[in-house]
């Protein structure tokens, strides 16, 4: 942390500062549910968007919990404006979910990887900025990654019978364009 304080650059921190207004507050409790939701159900996927939805809940409720129960002091020199307890860290356990989740809702390779890259920077952006420790955001990362699992578990028979039907109309549809 020391190492970070002492090396922070403006351009750095500008990129911090974006990736804090995307993980936190209402546009990621709010804003990017609503939109991911309303996008599964666009593409007639309503368990999805349930599971992503039930998932999101989960671990903003799971992380409330921790931090009031761990009651971690928050490192000192930080650049945001912050709540109460360091562990975990809620902007990385929203992007961790979101990741897994559509890891899980589409497992594509570009999915995993974009997913990866977008935690990787919230988990280096929350450290730069002075708002969590590291474990704080490795802690936050399996928290996310578990809650995806565990909520996934009972609802993957519906989900893998919704991504069946959505893989079948989407080749009856392509098979009647090249008719």
């Amino acid at each position: 942390m020391r190492e970070l304080v002492e090396n922070r650059e403006p351009l750095w921190q500008v990129l911090a500062l974006s990736m804090d207004f995307l993980g936190g507050g209402v546009v990621a409790t709010l804003v990017v549910p609503v939109l991911v939701a309303a996008a599964l159900f666009l593409a007639r996927r309503p368990w999805a968007a349930a599971y992503y939805l039930v998932a999101t809940i989960v671990t903003g409720a799971g992380v409330q919990l921790l931090k009031q129960f761990f009651g971690r002091a928050r490192p000192e020199n930080f650049l945001t404006n912050l709540d109460f307890g360091s562990f975990p860290s809620g902007h990385v356990a929203n992007a961790a979910t979101m990741a897994a989740v559509l890891a899980i809702l589409a497992p594509r390779i570009w999915v995993v990887a974009a997913g990866t890259v977008y935690t990787a920077l919230m988990m280096i952006s929350r450290t730069y900025l002075g708002a969590h420790w590291l474990t704080d955001t490795v802690g936050a990362l399996l928290l996310g990654i578990g809650v995806a699992i565990v909520v996934w578990a009972p609802l993957a028979a519906k989900l893998d019978g919704e991504r069946a039907l959505a893989v079948d109309r989407r080749s009856r549809s392509t098979h009647r364009g090249a008719s």
